[in-house]
């Protein structure tokens, strides 16, 4: 709080500094007026405002060389002073403003700044901006006569000066801010005089002398150098639009008369100073300014920071709201600086862009125009003829601005983008450069690599997993030549939406046909093109700023996505070399050359067949291949898009375009079948289908008459075993009484050219298959045998020896043991073969039964449809097992486990094709490939947990022999391998012969004799030279023998170590001598104590468990 309130208190303690400054002038005096202010109220300071001012103005204009400390001083008080005062003479706001410009010119030359310290200029720049905001009222407007219009130049050349060549960022923002009061447009948050339509009027003509000047020295202050820093380059673009805006100013210009008034004689030299606003001197300056709103677009639109490209969108929207008649010639400078910026990196610019776009369209400020319109045609039509040489020399960058810009111009013409499209020069070279610039990366070898070998894996999956990418929009990943920016190809997306949405949809559709015709180089991207437009026209995923004339109708889409859909589908654009698997390159050429012999002769026919010349097809190149797996996934792409775009009237379509569809799901092709899938799950979405099951359901009979009509014709259409395989994968056990027919005419067809197609057929009979497992069977546990747990004991009741076997190591009871060794002998005659008749004719007729009473079997009780199919399928799998071809055996031996799992329950009709197969099964396992005999010997476990006993005999005189020796043969190779040797196929198959013999010991209840081999061929593995998982392995071999006879197992892991020598249970009973016993330690011990420990637990947890059950173990 002041504590002198009055101006008679205030003069008394301001008298004396006073004084003594005007006597004095040194920086303490001035410091000492500085300190009595402090205590003088606001309200008495402004009495004594000119009394307080003379000695500071005194002390400025006194001559001679004065420190700058001295002057900083008598500035900065001065300003205090300012601050909290008011102005209110005219000539004390006049004297002040020269006196402080004076202070910051140079002596010799007023127009240049004095070589001052940088914190005096910055100070009195500060005094200024300060003065400016302390006149009072009208007070202000004083200053914006033409009597004193030497003095606001005098102030605007000093400031623009320390604007462009000061290098210190503070002066530089100063002197900016203080240019943009001096022309009263300041942005500030004090409350400022509003200016009425003359008074503006006046400071127009004023400032319009300044213009030139300005307008230059801004643009050299926005594109200088960046190191200046972001705030001086806005402060830069926001003082030049509203200079401008002011001189330029349509709703001023209206009102000025050609003719200049005649000035008074007092004012004729001073009148020659003013500018007449007049259309010669408007449409000078208009040009002239162009040039540098040219210049300062190209500059400030590329800046790397935001807030340079936000005040640039904030000058094209000032000067577009209040200058766009005069600077008609910069609208189109102006326009691509917003259309530019529309898709900018940062979301606040691309905001406003797309605010001020709206708000240009919605007034209609380019379509009521015409020469608006005129200039957006005209750069159009320059874009497009430049376009094509853009896209091959700009980086993504500059490709990324110049298609901004080639989207922003289409969506302000809207409707007369027409205008350009009826060009067919323009509509050319448009259409060229879309060609180029959306030309694909073909030469990456994976896109070929990439198979679907298992398709019953995911069986159901696929469309499940590619649902939540289909929603948001995103397709398979394309990789362009020219580009790697992904912002490029969305924008390349508007474009084609856009030009399909106000565009003439038949001139375009037709246009790039032909373009698809034209060249296979082009057959890519113009599919991409059409996709698009197609999507566009539908309304769909386009962003426009005004709604378009005429609609179009549903009838006229759906004709144009019926033409389209017929040349994506037609033989020649659909089956096209993918692989170089010999059965699939000989499919596409058969279906070429029947389609090239099918048309008629002429220049179409002609051009066809040597389009499928030998040297294409016969021997392509990964290039070629990928370029064929591309176009058929933008084509399937395109399906999808079409079905979106006509909802679910494209339900009348699918009679044509499902089959197709499912055909290429069934592809090979991870890319092609993905991409069917993804197509499918769109076609659902958008015809209204829950899932892609009730599609297929829905539409069963239209796939199913296709499937028959392609079978007959196979040599032509050899992929209609495909469309059944999609059908079985996504459907459920609905769709199997549907197709029943179908896989019978599958399996005929098979009969007869299973030399020739039998991989494919194998391909659909897998899935099939796979499908009834899925349907029908419930598998309890894991699939196969050899992935049990084997540390716990198993759910199932085990045989009865097993039970008496444990019982005599559990309780050692004298009935028990006696017990035991009857049975033991018993079981001893069993294996042998030594047995009374009539249990010989208990054990011996079942084997033969089922081969004998078949038919009867069958008549009696027929099978399930499902079974009966996989009971077929089993037929043709007994048939083809010998193949030649291993790729065949090793499908057929995955199909023949399918049906093994399907025919479970059916042992009448499972047991005589077990006996049929099993010769041909055994070669497999003991004479073949190596993969072979790894996919037999996994058929060989699912067939042991199904069939058990019927296999015993078989099994132990067939393949045990050749299993056990050739483990042991190979084990010293393991022995001996490195690391590497885990990776080799003989490493595999001797890890899954370890995993699955003692499983199968385990079902087939295998004899003493036999466990005694298993026992003795996996002893070599307990090795600790050998790989840590066969070693894993060859005790799950053990464990599996402790259930089946825990004591031979007990004594043969005793023989070969004995750490614990066994302790009579009586004293009248002889110590036991054991092989182990005394041994030192070596290779084999850990493992077989490993198991000993086991063995033993599993003992005393039998034995702690109460009476009760006992007897479930």
């Amino acid at each position: 709080m002041a504590v002198f309130d009055t101006p008679q208190q205030a003069f008394g303690i301001l008298r004396p500094v006073c004084v003594q400054l005007t006597k004095v002038q040194t920086t303490e005096n001035v410091e000492r007026l500085q300190a009595q202010l402090q205590m003088v109220s606001d309200s008495a300071l402004q009495e004594l405002q000119e009394y307080v001012l003379f000695p500071l103005r005194f002390t400025l204009k006194t001559p001679g060389p004065k420190r700058e400390s001295l002057v900083q001083s008598v500035v900065q008080c001065i300003t205090s002073i300012l601050s909290t005062t008011c102005v209110k003479k005219q000539d004390l706001l006049q004297e002040l403003f020269s006196e402080l410009c004076t202070c910051l010119s140079s002596p010799s030359n007023l127009q240049q700044p004095a070589p001052l310290s940088e914190e005096l200029k910055l100070t009195i720049i500060q005094a200024l901006h300060v003065l400016m905001h302390s006149a009072y009222g009208d007070i202000i407007l004083t200053l914006y006569q033409s009597s004193t219009l030497p003095h606001l130049g005098f102030a605007v050349s000093l400031l623009l000066a320390l604007a462009e060549k000061e290098k210190a960022k503070q002066i530089k923002l100063a002197a900016l801010k203080c240019l943009q009061v001096l022309i009263l447009q300041c942005d500030c948050q004090e409350h400022h005089r509003l200016l009425d339509t003359d008074e503006t009027r006046q400071c127009g003509d004023l400032f319009a002398s300044f213009l030139p000047g300005i307008s230059i020295a801004l643009s050299r202050v926005i594109t200088g150098d960046i190191k200046q820093g972001h705030m001086v380059t806005v402060s830069a673009i926001r003082l030049f639009y509203h200079t401008v805006s002011l001189v330029m100013a349509d709703e001023q210009l209206i009102r000025i008369t050609k003719d200049k008034e005649k000035p008074s004689v007092d004012q004729s030299r001073l009148s020659e100073l003013v500018v007449h606003r007049g259309p010669d001197w408007v449409k000078s300056t208009a040009d002239k300014l162009s040039l540098l709103i040219h210049k300062i677009v190209e500059f400030a639109s590329l800046h790397p920071h935001w807030k340079v490209r936000m005040e640039l969108v904030e000058l094209v929207h000032h000067l577009m709201l209040k200058c766009s008649q005069s600077l008609v010639e910069s609208v189109g400078h102006l326009l691509k600086a917003l259309v530019g910026l529309v898709n900018d990196e940062s979301n606040e610019v691309q905001s406003k862009c797309r605010e001020i776009l709206r708000s240009i369209a919605e007034l209609q400020t380019v379509a009521e125009n015409r020469a608006l319109a005129d200039v957006l045609s005209e750069n159009l039509h320059s874009l497009a003829t430049a376009l094509p040489r853009l896209m091959n020399s700009q980086d993504d960058q500059g490709k990324f601005s110049t298609l901004s810009l080639l989207l922003g111009s289409l969506k302000l013409l809207g409707p007369k983008v027409n205008i350009v499209l009826n060009s067919a020069a323009h509509l050319q070279r448009l259409s060229k450069a879309l060609m180029q610039v959306l030309e694909l990366d073909v030469a990456d070898v994976k896109i070929v690599e990439d198979r679907c070998w298992s398709p019953e894996g995911s069986l159901g999956e696929p469309a499940v997993s590619l649902q939540h990418g289909l929603q948001k929009g995103k397709g398979q990943k394309k990789y362009f030549r020219f580009f790697i920016d992904e912002r490029i190809f969305l924008l390349i997306q508007q474009v084609c939406r856009v030009l399909g949405y106000y565009g003439n949809l038949y001139l375009l559709v037709d246009h790039f046909l032909g373009l698809y015709h034209e060249s296979i180089v082009y057959r890519k991207q113009a599919a991409i093109v059409l996709n698009e437009l197609i999507t566009g026209a539908a309304g769909l995923g386009v962003d426009v700023l005004h709604e378009r004339e005429t609609a179009l109708s549903t009838e006229d889409l759906k004709g144009t996505i019926t033409s389209i859909l017929e040349e994506y589908t037609e033989q020649a654009n659909w089956y096209l070399v993918t692989s170089i698997d010999t059965e699939g390159i000989s499919d596409e050429l058969t279906v070429k050359r029947s389609r090239a012999h099918a048309i008629p002769g002429g220049a179409n026919s002609s051009s066809l067949i040597s389009s499928f010349s030998p040297s294409s097809d016969l021997s392509p190149t990964i290039r070629s291949m990928n370029s064929n797996i591309w176009q058929i996934c933008i084509q399937l792409e395109g399906v999808g898009c079409f079905a979106y775009a006509l909802g679910k009237e494209f339900r009348l379509l699918l009679a044509s375009a499902l089959y197709p569809v499912l055909e290429k799901a069934g592809d090979s092709t991870l890319l092609i079948s993905q991409t069917a899938v993804e197509t499918m799950v769109d076609v659902c979405h958008a015809c209204g289908y829950d899932s892609v099951q009730y599609l297929i359901n829905a539409n069963s009979d239209y796939l199913v008459n296709g499937i028959s009509l392609n079978l007959r014709r196979v040599a032509h259409q050899p992929h209609a075993s495909r469309v059944l395989e999609t059908m079985l994968r996504h459907s459920d056990a609905s769709l199997l009484p549907l197709v029943e027919d179908v896989i019978q005419d599958v399996l005929s067809t098979l009969d007869q050219f299973y030399d020739d197609r039998v991989s494919s057929f194998l391909g659909v009979l897998s899935t099939l298959v796979a499908a009834l497992v899925q349907w029908f069977v419930v598998v309890k546990g894991n699939k196969y045998p050899q992935e049990e747990n084997l540390a716990q004991p198993s759910s199932t009741s085990p045989p009865a020896p097993q039970q008496q076997g444990e019982g005599s190591v559990i309780t050692p009871m004298v009935q028990e043991v006696e017990q035991f060794f009857l049975d033991y002998i018993k079981q001893k005659q069993i294996a042998e073969g030594n047995l009374p008749a009539e249990e010989e004719e208990e054990v011996h007729p079942p084997p033969p039964e089922p081969e004998m009473s078949n038919t009867g079997a069958e008549g009696e009780t027929p099978l399930p449809a499902h079974a009966q199919i996989a009971k077929d399928v089993l037929e043709r799998c007994i048939h083809l097992l010998s193949d030649k071809s291993l790729r065949v055996r090793l499908k057929v031996l995955d199909v023949l486990e399918l049906c093994v799992t399907v025919l479970h329950l059916h042992e009448n009709h499972l047991l005589p094709m077990a006996h049929r197969a099993w010769p041909a099964l055994v070669t497999r396992l003991i004479n073949d490939d190596p993969l072979a005999v790894l996919r037999a010997f996994k058929v060989l476990c699912t067939l042991a947990e199904v069939c058990g006993d019927f296999l015993r005999q078989r099994f132990s005189r067939d393949v045990l022999p050749k299993l056990a020796g050739s483990l042991v043969t190979q084990a010293p190779v393991s022995a001996r391998a490195g690391p590497v040797y885990s990776h080799t196929l003989a490493f595999k198959l001797q890890l899954a012969v370890l995993q699955g013999l003692g499983s199968l010991c385990e079902k087939l209840d295998m004899g003493e004799s036999d466990l005694n081999k298993v026992a003795d061929a996996c002893l070599i593995y307990l090795s600790a030279k050998q790989p840590v998982k066969l070693q894993e392995a060859a005790q799950s071999v053990f464990l599996h023998l402790m259930r089946v006879d825990p004591d031979a197992t007990w004594l043969f892991l005793n023989e070969v170590c004995c750490s614990l020598p066994p302790e009579p249970p009586h004293t009248s009973l002889h110590p036991v001598k054991l092989g182990g016993m005394g041994r030192h330690r070596n290779e084999f011990t850990d493992n077989v104590l490993c198991l000993l420990g086991e063995l033993q637990r599993r003992e005393t947890a039998v034995s702690q468990a109460t009476p009760q059950e006992v007897p479930e173990l």
